[in-house]
């Protein structure tokens, strides 16, 4: 295999505000960083060791040239970004918190990915392919990638989403479930949090029924991330189960703690660990983050 992970998705500009705040109205100052979850998942792959690359589109603008150049730095095969001829690169504005961050996303090239852009001959390279609610939430992305993760299953690479859903992203719940039903029927590996579910369900739900609505669906496994309380892990379809506690951390930044979880987790899953091994190793990549302002550094082993 040429890559331990093909990430798909949105890479886009995250413009963070410097006052922590439970609200963008309140926040007066922001700094420019490398955002999209596939990008930053392929980034910390990349500095965990692993060969990633990364699908995804951005305008023909120097925002653009910016992210692209940033990936690259960390490690990531960016010979598959593509370049919008019109639209201009996607923009986020995040409130800096020790919470769900509130943010606001202006949407332009990350959605422009198209079936020429992931080709068998890319998918038969790639051990992992990895998404996003983010990514899924528009055509012609949407079709193009739920129609690549059913053709690399079949390729023999492994199928991974983070679910990271957001009504303000993918107003319509229900048309969300029938895609994310069609992309966990490849055999995911899904990851999502209690307020991630929260949001999708419309309302809380018991863990015992997110895990097994997944499973339902086709994941092989979920893992569960229950904030401070730790993770559940159900696996083999739902015939195993661990649950693992959470830890006290000193917080200084959330932004990209779920992207660096799965990171240290699906790293631990190539190198053929339990579950429960997977779990630990992707809490302690997200403990390095949340005490860490900006990127994770290179070097960082399991």
């Amino acid at each position: 295999m040429t890559y331990q992970i093909l990430a798909v998705g949105e890479l886009l500009a995250d413009l963070i505000g410097q006052e922590i705040t439970t609200s963008l109205h309140d926040t007066t100052v922001f700094e420019r960083f490398q955002g999209g979850s596939p990008a930053n998942m392929a980034a910390n792959m990349a500095r965990l060791g692993n060969r990633a690359a990364l699908v995804a589109c951005v305008g023909s603008d120097n925002v653009g040239t910016y992210l692209v150049e940033q990936v690259a730095n960390a490690g990531v095969d960016t010979a598959h970004v593509v370049r919008a001829e019109y639209d201009p690169t996607t923009l986020v504005l995040v409130s800096r918190t020790k919470g769900t961050p509130d943010f606001i996303a202006y949407r332009q090239a990350d959605r422009q990915l198209k079936p020429e852009h992931l080709p068998d001959s890319l998918l038969s390279q790639s051990r992992l392919f990895h998404t996003t609610c983010f990514a899924l939430s528009q055509e012609p992305a949407q079709g193009t990638i739920v129609d690549a993760a059913q053709r690399a299953s079949q390729l023999g690479c492994q199928v991974s989403i983070d679910c990271n859903y957001a009504p303000s992203i993918w107003p319509d719940r229900e048309h969300a479930w029938q895609v994310i039903s069609a992309y966990c029927s490849a055999g995911a590996l899904v990851k999502l949090s209690e307020d991630d579910a929260a949001r999708l369900y419309g309302q809380p739900q018991s863990n015992d029924r997110i895990i097994a609505d997944f499973h339902q669906m086709g994941a092989t496994l979920v893992c569960l991330t229950l904030g401070a309380e730790g993770s559940i892990v159900s696996s083999n379809g739902g015939a195993e189960r661990v649950q693992l506690p959470g830890r006290k951390i000193d917080v200084i930044d959330v932004t990209g703690a779920g992207d660096a979880y799965w990171a240290g987790f699906l790293t631990a899953w190539l190198e053929g660990r339990s579950p429960a091994q997977c779990a630990e190793a992707g809490a302690d990549i997200a403990a390095r983050k949340l005490t860490t302002k900006g990127p994770l550094p290179t070097g960082i082993r399991i």
